[in-house]
């Protein structure tokens, strides 16, 4: 016993290191706060914070601390950080517990103000009246496909642009107060979530208990919260949200389901290695059209990595195209391929450069 009380004694000496480092970091962080704010820069620099994690990754291997590790704890001292530069307000597609909110969490922390809002266009909204300085929102799962919502908010609001994306894997759990299986007796769900845990469902031969489906996972949790006989699949947020115990994690069916999301505000990423851009593109309506687009980027060399049409939704049936690219919108052969493709009477709308978050 003595011996565990002496290593406690140690953990003890180490967290009062730990937090003294940490106020001396603090301190150099409010100064380039202020230099920041006397010169009008962004805040949020996403590529900063990878370089970072990198070179701790770098610096803590052979440690017992895993990059998973070292990510979780240092997002929290990022937004600790950020909140101390400036206050930090985030809007997220809710209601709380969902994946949007969860996904938020992850880059702002714990210490950031939350609005969760009813729609992607809500979330547009308070950033165009500056009332959130940063938006969350899903653009696509690998699964379901793009997110038509998000897209067509990027085309209409100019002054809204992607800084950041970030992937989360999507992972359903089964929660219950209750202890036993077989006292359940009603499960809630978004359908859709029901429908990705079937072989879970089946396996444990709960497929014939009435199911209720809500309008998200989070209300689902919210209700087992208040019946001793249900069940949720749900989010592990929102389980930790209502205090509902995990009786089952990851039971989804597709282990690999992942949703991309994109962070939003209202300034431009400074020019870095490893980036991406997307932008709008409405080409003429004639044969060929997207064709000599497509054309463009290949002779710069411009890797397309998404192609998406949308309809403009006007009385004629014609479409814009959604494109995602690898570069910054600052590099020469980027300027280069909007460049010729506006002189060939293509309109280009920039949505965003931003550090590419799938290499994280």
């Amino acid at each position: 016993m003595q011996e565990i009380n002496e290593l406690r004694q140690n953990i003890d000496r180490i967290d009062d290191e730990i937090l003294n480092k940490l106020n001396e970091r603090m301190e150099f962080v409010k100064k380039i706060g202020e230099l920041k704010q006397n010169a009008g820069t962004a805040i949020y620099r996403p590529e900063r914070e990878r370089a970072i994690i990198e070179r701790l990754e770098q610096n803590a291997r052979g440690g017992l601390l895993n990059k998973g590790a070292i990510e979780a704890i240092y997002f929290e001292v990022f937004a600790a950080s950020r909140n101390l530069e400036m206050p930090q307000k985030v809007a997220y597609l809710g209601p709380e517990g969902t994946y949007t909110h969860q996904a938020a969490r992850d880059r702002f922390g714990a210490v950031s103000e939350y609005l969760p809002l009813a729609t992607i266009e809500a979330v547009f909204t308070k950033l165009a009246q500056k009332e959130a300085k940063y938006g969350v929102v899903p653009i696509e799962n690998n699964t379901e496909g793009a997110v038509g919502a998000t897209l067509d908010c990027l085309a209409r609001f100019e002054g809204i642009k992607i800084v950041a994306e970030l992937y989360l894997d999507i992972h359903h759990s089964f929660v219950s107060i209750s202890e036993k299986l077989e006292d359940i007796k009603v499960i809630y769900s978004h359908p859709q979530g029901y429908n990705q845990c079937r072989k879970f469902l089946e396996n444990h031969m709960l497929s014939n208990i009435e199911f209720i489906p809500t309008k998200s996972t989070a209300q689902a949790a919210f209700m087992a919260s208040q019946q001793s006989q249900s069940a949720a699949i749900c989010s592990k947020i929102a389980a930790k949200l209502y205090n509902v115990p995990i009786l089952y994690e990851t039971i989804e069916d597709n282990m690999a389901n992942r949703t991309r999301f994109f962070i939003l505000s209202d300034f431009k990423t400074t020019k870095t290695s490893n980036a991406k851009t997307s932008v709008v593109a409405k080409t003429d309506h004639r044969p060929g059209g997207l064709a000599n687009l497509l054309q463009i980027f290949k002779n710069e060399n411009i890797n397309l990595t998404k192609l998406d049409s949308r309809p403009i939704k006007q009385r004629e049936f014609r479409s814009a195209f959604y494109i995602d690219f690898e570069g910054h919108i600052d590099d020469e052969k980027v300027q280069n391929a909007i460049d010729l493709a506006k002189n060939c009477g293509i309109e280009i709308t920039w949505l965003g450069s931003y550090l590419n978050g799938d290499l994280s």
